[in-house]
């Protein structure tokens, strides 16, 4: 009984724990072509390590090139015409890797825009939080990265974002996002220097939707625009959901995703020393908490055997 009782110590401590763990979900970038983003192959590039919004934004700038448009000169040349800034609510990181998607348009679209592209980046564990909006994170992460640089780029919401502001300008519907990026990708061809347009569209899309679309059909919706209007362009998709999840490190969604559906290829990933700490401090603790039940165990049972305390002599014939 009382072996019992540690062992069931121990799984509550370990449930706390895990429940302790931030909520993690999962950012995306990638865009059909290279675009000079990066000299090397870029492509299907995953980074297992659990990262903030601020060092998502910061490897977005640095090793996904968005430096390059975002904090540029007026003059310099751009490489892409829109930058798309996607926030969902839904996806958390252990769904991916689910038979059974909560969006299944979703996750498809991520997926196939993960592997079919010239350039993409996974990063499955970001850790949010409900204290600041994800886009005003990401945003102000642009902003203090890009130093004087970020105020010259032309950003546009959707409505539901919470940004506020006297020169913030928001769409209503999808239509008007069309004009701007055709209007953008004409103005472009004329003028090769002018500013990239980023587009941030946060979650539940638009407000004034007659019958509302899931997150991976506006995704799906905009990705066909962004295609049928030629413009040259990149896509961060980032989720925000709430409440708890489990450990993230437990969750196999990297490796799910550095693979190609037919098994033909693995992309490449990154886990940097305090990765490498991290998962080696669980496999530890999970050995550790095995060895302890297995000693408990031993215990009880060696105290359960019960011996005679005395023997008695053998009778003569």
């Amino acid at each position: 009984m009382a072996a019992a009782w540690a062992v069931l110590a121990v799984l509550l401590v370990a449930a706390q724990v895990a429940s302790a763990a931030p909520v993690t979900a999962p950012a995306f970038l990638w865009a059909p072509k290279n675009y000079g983003f990066r000299s090397d192959d870029a492509k299907e590039v995953v980074h297992y390590q659990t990262i903030s919004p601020k060092s998502l934004a910061k490897s977005v700038l640095e090793e996904g090139g968005w430096s390059n448009f975002m904090c540029s000169r007026e003059d310099t040349q751009k490489s892409v015409d829109v930058a798309i800034v996607f926030i969902g609510s839904k996806l958390q990181s252990s769904d991916i890797s689910k038979d059974k998607q909560v969006d299944p348009a979703l996750a498809d679209t991520l997926k196939l825009s993960f592997t079919d592209s010239e350039f993409s980046m996974a990063f499955p564990y970001v850790s949010t939080s409900d204290d600041e909006k994800l886009e005003n994170s990401l945003l102000s992460s642009f902003a203090e990265n890009c130093n004087s640089g970020f105020g010259r780029n032309r950003i546009t919401y959707t409505d539901t974002c919470t940004v506020s502001g006297q020169d913030v300008k928001k769409y209503h519907n999808m239509d008007a996002i069309d004009d701007l990026v055709r209007y953008g990708v004409g103005s472009r061809r004329i003028n090769p220097s002018e500013q990239t347009d980023i587009i941030v569209l946060c979650s539940g899309g638009f407000e004034n939707f007659f019958t509302p679309k899931s997150e991976g059909e506006l995704l799906s919706q905009l990705v066909l625009l962004l295609e049928q209007s030629g413009a040259k362009y990149t896509i961060l998709y980032a989720s925000q959901p709430s409440g708890l999840l489990e450990n993230p490190s437990s969750l196999p969604l990297g490796r799910y995703l550095a693979e190609k559906t037919n098994g033909t290829k693995t992309g490449q990933g990154k886990c940097d020393g305090e990765c490498l700490v991290k998962s080696t401090l669980l496999e530890g603790t999970f050995v550790g908490i095995v060895l302890l039940i297995i000693l408990i165990s031993g215990l009880m049972c060696m105290m359960g055997i019960d011996t005679p305390s005395r023997f008695e002599a053998p009778q003569e014939s």
